[in-house]
């Protein structure tokens, strides 16, 4: 089952540091090609903690939308 809430990271303010991946619990952030954070919306549980670590506050986390 899903949470209710993912992590999105803003891609132009991403500073690619790795402090979102290195934190995750589920293994749902990775960098890509050295540039930016790319979550995994199906594996995030919306926990929070690639958003606290952030040193460029670019990460939310976004309610996800009802399945019907």
């Amino acid at each position: 089952m899903l949470s209710k809430r993912y992590a999105w990271a803003d891609r132009s303010r991403c500073v690619a540091c790795g402090a979102c991946a290195n934190e995750c619990p589920r293994g749902a952030v990775e960098i890509l090609h050295g540039c930016f954070a790319r979550m995994d919306a199906e594996r995030c549980v919306g926990c929070g903690k690639c958003a606290a670590v952030c040193p460029a506050d670019c990460i939310t986390l976004l309610e996800r939308e009802a399945r019907v």
